[in-house]
């Protein structure tokens, strides 16, 4: 949500920043609206203020044998106009709440011009690439081979866009969640949470889900809501809360299914596992202090990093362009991982700075020692990363001519010492 004294002070500022993401201006309208919202709630409250005056002077009236009826007349007036007067400020501040509400995060000065994915800017690339002296394959290939990757069981079970793993492949996915978790909770300081896989529309609209972008969700018949991604609720937790100062940064994490429409995905990657109705990540968030959330997302991309060094993954970080951030964010980096069999770089963990948009939405605020006022504090998300593609990552990354996988040492210890996976055989 944006400020509306931001919009009142600086327009211009405003408008320039909508039209980085490739939009309209909006502040005439939003200060219209303002206007008249301001201009009916001083009227509803001179009308107000007059009703209390009049009716103390109905009372002297009466109680001296006055006669009162052109007082009780007013009165009567002036209450038929507050309750108009109460209807059109609550139908202008709908209406400038939903204006306000469908307008993106304003980014930052330092994320590049762009209108799509080809205008973002390679930051750095880490890692070597696998010399393979054969034909690299991809992912499905593979799993279908070692007979662990099941694609017409799951859409027999659900539809497409599932997956049934198996075996040594269903044991990799859970040890690169495992690994990822113990990695954030001991090294790098997160807090670990179980948080619920359902949730309410308010916490949606917290971390800006809804009510733009309800086509890809899922939405049960009883009105809760599946959640695309764990941010929703490890964010959600400071909604409506008051921070003081000296307990933040606030950083969690949580390894949860998620659930997407992919309703914009039509015949995007429809073969393999790379765009899931549901799969598993690990998310990590941030609640910080405004002055410090630069500086946080640079950590955030940092841990996301590691899991990939670890893993001994090839990977390059792109900063985002205006044109291809997402609603709330503004500022991101995209991680993205070699895929040999693809023999492209796909996205993997993606790292936000939302600033104060979130917090407005879900009034978390904060205090500093000795000052009376609040702030709001300034949230932070990002994928540590997604297991589904780190799982797609390591079969093309670390396979075999013999259509074997070989086990990253890091992941040997959660998988019973496994060094490599092979087809099962035939009893």
């Amino acid at each position: 949500m944006h400020d509306l004294r931001y919009i009142r002070e600086t327009p211009e500022a405003f408008d320039r920043g909508l039209a980085r993401r490739g939009l309209q201006p909006m502040s005439p309208e939003v200060l219209a609206l303002d206007l008249r919202r301001r201009a009916t709630q001083t009227a509803l409250q001179e009308m107000l203020q007059r009703r209390n005056e009049a009716s103390r002077q109905v009372g002297l009236a009466k109680r001296s044998g006055e006669n009162a009826d052109a007082l009780i007349a007013e009165v009567q007036s002036l209450k038929d106009g507050i309750a108009a007067g109460e209807e059109e400020t609550k139908a202008l501040e709908a209406q400038l709440k939903s204006v306000l509400e469908e307008l993106p995060n304003l980014p930052a000065d330092d994320v590049p011009e762009g209108g799509g994915e080809a205008d973002n800017v390679e930051l750095r690339q880490t890692g070597e690439k696998p010399a393979l002296d054969f034909a690299a394959r991809e992912h499905f290939d593979i799993g279908e081979s070692l007979g662990m990757m099941d694609f017409e069981g799951a859409a027999a079970l659900s539809g497409s866009r599932f997956v049934v793993l198996r075996g040594a492949l269903a044991r990799m996915e859970r040890a690169l969640g495992n690994f990822m978790v113990d990695l954030h909770t001991t090294e790098h300081g997160f807090a670990e949470i179980s948080p619920p896989a359902l949730v309410r529309e308010n916490a949606l609209y917290g971390t800006g889900q809804l009510p733009k972008f309800a086509e890809d969700l899922y939405r049960t018949t009883d009105d809760y809501w599946l959640i695309p991604t764990a941010e929703v609720p490890l964010t959600n937790l400071s909604s409506e809360a008051l921070y003081v100062e000296e307990a933040l940064p606030q950083r969690l994490t949580a390894w949860t299914q998620c659930f997407r429409s992919e309703a914009g995905a039509a015949g995007k990657d429809t073969r393999g596992m790379l765009r899931q109705h549901q799969f598993g990540k690990v998310e990590m968030v941030c609640i910080t202090h405004p002055d410090q959330s630069d500086a946080e997302l640079e950590r955030m991309t940092g841990c996301a990093e590691e899991v990939l060094k670890r893993l001994g993954l090839h990977y390059r970080v792109v900063a985002l362009c205006t044109g291809d951030m997402g609603f709330s964010a503004r500022k991101t980096y995209d991680i993205e991982v070699w895929l040999p069999g693809q023999g492209a770089y796909r996205e993997i963990s993606s790292c936000s700075n939302c600033g104060d948009f979130q917090a407005r939405r879900m009034n978390a605020r904060f205090r500093s020692k000795g000052e009376k006022g609040t702030r709001f504090v300034h949230t932070l998300n990002g994928s540590g990363i997604a297991i589904g593609r780190a799982l797609i990552a390591v079969l093309e990354n670390y396979q075999n001519a013999d259509g074997s996988v070989t086990v990253p040492e890091v992941l040997r210890p959660y998988m019973g010492g496994i060094e490599r996976i092979e087809a099962a055989r035939d009893a």
